[in-house]
């Protein structure tokens, strides 16, 4: 028996040895064919990238569009960006885009700029208007814009109405479904869970947690969704038609109006554009390529046309590394993006540490004179929105003023940490308002009593033993209410003292509802409507600056940290469009939105469980 179990141990011991061995040889072989890849893209040509005389800059935009990307390891970084590993979730800075476009405008070696926009996602509208100006400041130069798709999305048309020469292919497909706002709702499946849902709340429109509590959208939700939904449409046909030389009337958003047209163009969507005035021509790749060539002139291999790619064109006029090193007076830009969350976060998300020591570091800066924080969040955990905003009362304190910016999103808790700010600048469609606070969580008590799982015990106080697997005490439930209410007192009277109004006036305007920033600075809750350039302008101006650079206050990176994301930032650079990503199913979609909603209610770490969140924000 002993020599048995020696026996089979040793050939346990054996398999693991060699199992272990293949593990490190497979890796291994990696990462020596990653290290040769990445050698060769460094020494090629001294990794020397020229823009031809004369040539197109293709603008094709993979992702979408933030105003700051989600912090990732440089490793991973580089796989993203080099084999366009799941355009979903890519990113695309914006303010790259604009200095892209800007540039090219003035570069007499750009003779086209050439929109390829079919793998462009999400885009908040304010985002696109200001992509929208810099294309039309670049039709200054004289230069023409072409836009080339096989189908457009609502997002990549309101680029692509802005070409000079906007061309669908004959078997495209385009539709404008306008906006809205169906969330998921799992109240019935919570029943089915024997899940008790305790939510706790102030606010007639505070509709984050509906979700949880109903199997529909109550009618208060539904008017003021309505409300904000209807202001950006016609904001986004406004742009559209005036771009296109088009009535916003031109929009057929009932189906019968649709029918009618549809029918007339033979049931085919690429007819229906062009009759429509959506489009200038039906074209296919080739005969666009033709025409690009005529342009341009061919490139080496004589495939396509002589061109140069968004990416290799940002890696010359832009530094991999900005640099605070002059001596001249700065407006130092702080980025507030993604959901507001307790303690540390990574770049792409909030943290109530981690943003208020960026606010700190600034602070501490002596060559930045003024900040402008710039907020792009839905809101998140009450507890880190005021520590964020505590933070910019310490700047204005040291003398040093704040202007607050209003990207895509600042509501909620968005709102809180823009509230103290010397001045508030929003986008026409920026989402923000949705004054109120609210707490919410589950106990399992019947579902495991389901499964015959029960908790006893004995405490020292009627607080002891409070636990999701336990029933609700009305009375704590009474005290976690009025805690919301005075969280909801707090919130409504920072706003009071910040935009010089009554109380009275706020709740009027708060109870949770949304707002679009054209209605929010009617309200009085925003000052001005604007861009980032703008709230740069107005920063500088409250601290007298004449002449001023401005400096995004990021946390410092390691030079461990710093040379990889040069190795591996110059190698995807050399990997330009290798590979191309598949398209995503409505299921996977439909999937992806279900995790993010549970994604979303995992990580808020409030320590109260109280949160300033405006989850109607999300188209």
């Amino acid at each position: 028996m002993s020599t048995g179990n020696s026996w089979t141990k040793s050939l346990f011991v054996g398999l693991w040895s060699v199992l272990n061995f293949c593990r490190k040889l497979f890796f291994n072989l990696i990462f020596i064919g990653l290290f040769l890849l990445l050698m060769m893209g460094l020494l090629k040509d001294n990794n020397k990238i020229i823009v031809p005389a004369d040539s197109a800059l293709v603008l094709k935009l993979v992702g979408n569009l933030v105003i700051e990307k989600t912090g990732v390891e440089p490793f991973e970084e580089f796989m993203q960006q080099a084999f366009e590993d799941d355009n979903q979730d890519n990113e695309i800075l914006l303010q790259d885009v604009l200095l892209t476009i800007d540039n090219a405008k003035q570069d007499n070696r750009i003779k086209t700029l050439v929109l390829d926009l079919h793998q462009l996602n999400g885009a908040g509208l304010d985002k696109l208007e200001q992509i929208a100006q810099a294309l039309e400041g670049f039709k200054e130069s004289g230069k023409p814009i072409y836009a080339i798709g096989d189908y457009y999305t609502q997002n990549q048309y309101y680029l692509a109405s802005h070409a000079d020469h906007l061309y669908l292919n004959p078997m495209g497909y385009m539709l404008f479904e306008g906006y809205g706002r169906f969330p998921t709702y799992y109240k019935s499946a919570l029943e089915k869970l024997k899940a008790q849902t305790h939510v706790f709340k102030v606010g007639t429109y505070k509709s984050a947690i509906e979700p949880y509590i109903r199997d529909d959208m109550s009618d208060a939700a539904k008017e003021s969704n309505q409300a904000w939904l209807n202001a950006m449409w016609s904001q986004y046909k406004e742009s559209v038609a005036t771009a296109r030389g088009l009535s916003p009337l031109n929009f057929d958003e009932k189906l019968d109006d649709f029918m009618l047209k549809f029918e007339q163009a033979g049931g085919d969507f690429a007819q229906y554009a062009l009759q429509n005035g959506w489009v200038d021509a039906l074209k296919t790749r080739e005969e666009a390529r033709q025409e690009l060539s005529s342009l341009v002139g061919n490139d080496d291999t004589g495939m396509s046309f002589k061109q140069i790619s968004y990416r290799n064109y940002l890696s010359i006029i832009s530094p991999a590394f900005q640099s605070i090193g002059n001596n001249m007076d700065k407006v130092g830009i702080v980025v507030a993006k993604g959901s507001i969350m307790n303690g540390k976060q990574k770049a792409g998300e909030i943290g109530g540490d981690s943003t208020a020591e960026l606010l700190r570091k600034a602070r501490i800066d002596e060559s930045i004179k003024s900040v402008v924080l710039y907020v792009d969040s839905p809101g998140g955990s009450a507890f880190a929105s005021e520590i964020i905003r505590q933070e910019v009362e310490n700047l204005k304190a040291a003398g040093k003023p704040v202007v607050a910016v209003m990207s895509t999103y600042a509501a909620s808790g968005g709102y809180w940490i823009s509230a103290s700010a010397d001045k508030i600048i929003a986008a026409p469609s920026t989402i923000t308002g949705s004054i109120g606070i609210f707490g919410m969580f589950l106990t399992f008590e019947n579902t495991l009593d389901y499964l015959g799982v029960h908790t006893d015990g004995v405490g020292t106080t009627d607080f002891s033993g409070f636990s999701v697997a336990k029933s609700l005490d009305p009375k704590m439930g009474q005290i976690l209410q009025r805690g919301i209410e005075h969280g909801y007192d707090q919130f409504i009277s920072l706003v009071a003292d910040k935009r010089n109004m009554t109380k009275e006036h706020v709740d009027t305007i708060a109870q949770g509802r949304v707002w679009i920033g054209q209605t929010a600075k009617e309200l009085g809750l925003v000052d001005e409507i604007g861009y980032l350039h703008d709230g740069i302008q107005a920063a500088a101006q409250l601290a007298n600056l004449s002449q001023y650079d401005t400096f995004y206050v990021e946390r410092t990176l390691s030079e461990q940290e710093i040379f990889w994301k040069k190795v591996f930032g110059q190698a995807s650079v050399w990997m330009d469009g290798s590979f191309k990503s598949k398209t995503q199913s409505p299921f996977i979609n439909f999937v992806k939105e279900l995790t993010v909603d549970l994604d979303t209610a995992v990580k808020f770490n409030d320590p109260r469980g109280v949160y300033a969140f405006c989850l109607d924000c999300n188209l």
